[in-house]
């Protein structure tokens, strides 16, 4: 059964915040990493939907300290494709940010696969290393498309099943990321999992 419930956003987020959104749904995979804590949500302004993201991503560090994916950033627009936005909820400090992949015209972000290594016990850990998603129309008339940065996968790990799709008359508009802190010395492994907001206004 769906939960529909309201955000207030002044209560939960740190950073840009916005007036209440309606989240029909919360999607999430089931094999995001097991190390850190839950960031403050982030949505995109009200009226408007996720219709791309970028990630950033730390290359190989061969024989050093390894983090692959550090966070991902939702573009946001209007269903003009106007006043764009950018939203990302927790990030680590390692990499740079991939160009945005962007939805056809029409479609927005509706589901997500994350690509993620799992634990590697006294060897280097990264977590999460990767993601791609699926793209529809927000009435669902027009099918699924599914979007990806090239080469579509990491360098670590394996991809798991896909999150549940947000309900017809909903897409994707906020998101919160688990973050493990700079371990120092230690093994740092930066994004973890990913949950995703469905909204239907």
């Amino acid at each position: 059964m769906t939960n529909l419930r309201f955000v207030f956003l002044g209560l939960l987020c740190t950073g840009v915040c916005y007036e209440a959104r309606t989240v029909v749904q919360e999607i999430a995979v089931t094999n995001g990493g097991p190390y850190g804590s839950w960031k403050s949500p982030e949505y995109c302004p009200p009226g408007q939907f996720a219709t791309g993201y970028s990630m950033k991503i730390e290359v190989s560090q061969f024989s050093g300290d390894d983090t692959a994916m550090n966070s991902i950033r939702l573009t946001c627009s209007d269903a003009n494709g106007h006043n764009i936005n950018q939203v990302t909820s927790g990030q680590g400090p390692f990499g740079s940010w991939t160009n945005l992949e962007s939805c056809p015209a029409g479609k927005y972000l509706v589901a997500f696969v994350l690509q993620v290594e799992g634990p590697q016990g006294s060897s280097d850990d990264t977590a999460a290393n990767y993601a791609r998603f699926y793209c529809r129309d927000f009435v669902g008339t027009q099918g699924i498309t599914e979007i990806s940065h090239s080469p579509g996968q990491g360098v670590w790990g394996n991809y798991g099943n896909y999150s549940p799709t947000c309900p017809v008359n909903s897409a994707i508009c906020g998101l919160t990321t688990k973050i493990e802190g700079d371990q120092g010395s230690g093994d740092d492994t930066t994004l973890n999992d990913v949950k995703f907001y469905c909204c239907s206004d």
